[in-house]
């Protein structure tokens, strides 16, 4: 089900809607830096706080990025005017991912400002470009632009206050961004949008959203092999890199060998594919992002100490990273194919029962018990399933 417009007002034509364009991949690049900043600053505060503090400026990026991707899934990105508000949002998106790891800092209000303005000058974008024409998609970003400058004011009051009012004013915008899709977008005398309202292509948002995991698991590839040379090649730290290396295959086999290809089809065959497309892309997607990060964090404190006694924090990434994937990826599986995947529930549960051995064992053969899992569940999927099946 292709996209509205048939090309007008920079709309693309259903013809066009599954094709991603280099504009699109170009765009995604800045995301790279964003993910490797957020995987730094759990790193180097793996505290409550700092999880909290890590998790919202996760949650702030990922709808970013995903609310630009449902952009293009309607326009065009190789007509001038969308192809210039694309690299607006990419310097825009540059500003905030340089200044992620000081956003509890100094550079608070540039980070939280360049969000708002992503946020509220996109919408706002499309309002004005779209003048009259698609007056049906036209309100349903009226509706966006009012909840995008409720979120953005209090993302910039936060960027002015500091210690725990930021963090209790960023969280409040969370919460109403992530909502206010839920909730359709609801405004007094507009009404609310529902999914049927959103006529979208799905084989390209399945495009994108890969796209993204695909830049996850790539930056958690780099953070190991920067790791790694960092440090003397001693035999334990060339085996953590290898099984950090196992474990990034190994979750990219689950998500992408039987699933994402299989998930694309569905969506793209859906007649309702603007609620399948949020459930299982804009929401399910992000546990799976989150364990990639995780897992990489998990990985670069096993590279640094791979003998001795895991820290909890290297137990807790370790273990949570993969968890938090497997998790995710069941959730996908169940939005797109409507059934849990038992192998990835029980693998979970296994995950959590090495949690009780972490103590016994070192850094070192924890992670290859955690990779083995996820292998163990890429192996299951290819026995289970034949090529191209679900």
């Amino acid at each position: 089900m292709g996209a509205p417009g048939g090309g007008v007002g920079g709309l693309r034509a259903s013809a066009e809607g599954v094709r991603v364009t280099p504009t699109e991949l170009f765009f995604d690049l800045v995301y790279v830096l964003a993910l490797t900043q957020v995987a730094r600053l759990l790193r180097e505060h793996l505290t409550g706080w700092g999880v909290l503090h890590a998790a919202l400026l996760l949650l702030a990026i990922w709808w970013a990025w995903t609310d630009t991707a449902w952009t293009t899934n309607w326009f065009d990105p190789d007509r001038s005017s969308v192809r210039l508000m694309l690299l607006a949002v990419m310097l825009l998106s540059l500003i905030m991912s340089g200044a992620l790891t000081e956003a509890y800092g100094r550079r608070g209000l540039w980070f939280a400002g360049s969000y708002a303005a992503i946020q509220i000058g996109r919408a706002g974008f499309v309002v004005a470009r779209l003048g009259r024409q698609e007056p049906r998609l036209r309100r349903n970003f009226q509706r966006i632009v009012v909840w995008k400058i409720v979120a953005g004011a209090l993302w910039v009051a936060g960027g002015l206050g500091h210690g725990p009012a930021r963090t209790a004013l960023w969280g409040a915008a969370v919460i109403i961004e992530y909502a206010a899709a839920a909730l359709g977008f609801y405004v007094p005398g507009w009404g609310r949008s529902g999914p049927a309202d959103w006529q979208i292509s799905g084989e390209h948002l399945a495009a994108r959203y890969q796209q993204f995991v695909l830049i996850a698991l790539g930056e958690s590839v780099v953070v190991a092999g920067t790791a790694f040379g960092t440090l003397p090649p001693h035999p334990a730290v060339v085996g953590a890199v290898v099984l950090a290396f196992v474990g990034s295959v190994a979750l990219w086999w689950v998500y992408f060998d039987r699933s994402a290809e299989a998930a694309s089809r569905v969506i793209g065959r859906s007649e309702d594919p603007g609620r399948l497309g949020r459930s299982a892309y804009t929401y399910h997607q992000l546990p799976i992002i989150t364990g990639v990060i995780v897992a990489a964090v998990g990985d670069e404190l096993t590279i640094a100490h791979p003998g001795g006694r895991p820290a909890p924090a290297t137990v807790a990434t370790v273990l949570a990273g993969p968890a938090l994937f497997l998790a995710g990826h069941a959730l996908f599986k169940k939005s797109v194919f409507e059934r849990f995947s038992a192998p990835r529930l029980v693998a979970v549960g296994v995950l959590g029962v090495l949690a009780v051995t972490a103590p016994f064992v070192t850094p070192l053969a924890l992670s290859g018990m955690a990779a083995a899992v996820v292998v163990a569940v890429a192996a299951w999927d290819r026995w289970r399933h034949p090529a191209g099946t679900e």
